[in-house]
């Protein structure tokens, strides 16, 4: 059950990114590409982005943590990339700083939303 509020949580960032920055689109079936594209970032978040930190630790702690920014953005344009050529979504990503503007929306409401689900708990 915690699994679909965290993807119901993405997919409710991904359309407030999507409506705020304006380098971020989504064509066609907007739900399915919101869904599409919830399920690939949370993948990719789970699988590549922590090998990502431990090969850049160093870096990492070089820029105090700023670097970590730049790989969150590079994953959500990757996962953007994934949804839209693999799955045919419709959710695209311009550039970089869309998505370092999109992944910055989706941390902060994934972190805000599962902060308030541990209090419930």
């Amino acid at each position: 059950m915690k699994l679909v509020y965290r993807w119901l949580i993405i997919m409710a960032a991904l359309f407030a990114a999507a409506f705020i920055v304006p380098g971020i689109h989504v064509d066609g079936n907007g739900w399915a590409a919101y869904a599409i594209m919830a399920a690939v970032l949370a993948l990719l978040n789970a699988s590549i982005l922590p090998l990502l930190k431990f090969l850049s630790c160093g870096l990492i702690v070089l820029t105090l943590g700023l670097f970590s920014l730049v790989l969150n953005a590079g994953v959500f344009l990757l996962a953007s990339n994934i949804s839209q050529t693999w799955f045919s979504a419709g959710f695209r990503v311009d550039g970089f700083w869309p998505a370092l503007w999109g992944s910055l929306i989706v941390s902060l409401a994934t972190l805000l939303f599962s902060r308030d689900s541990k209090k419930k708990d």
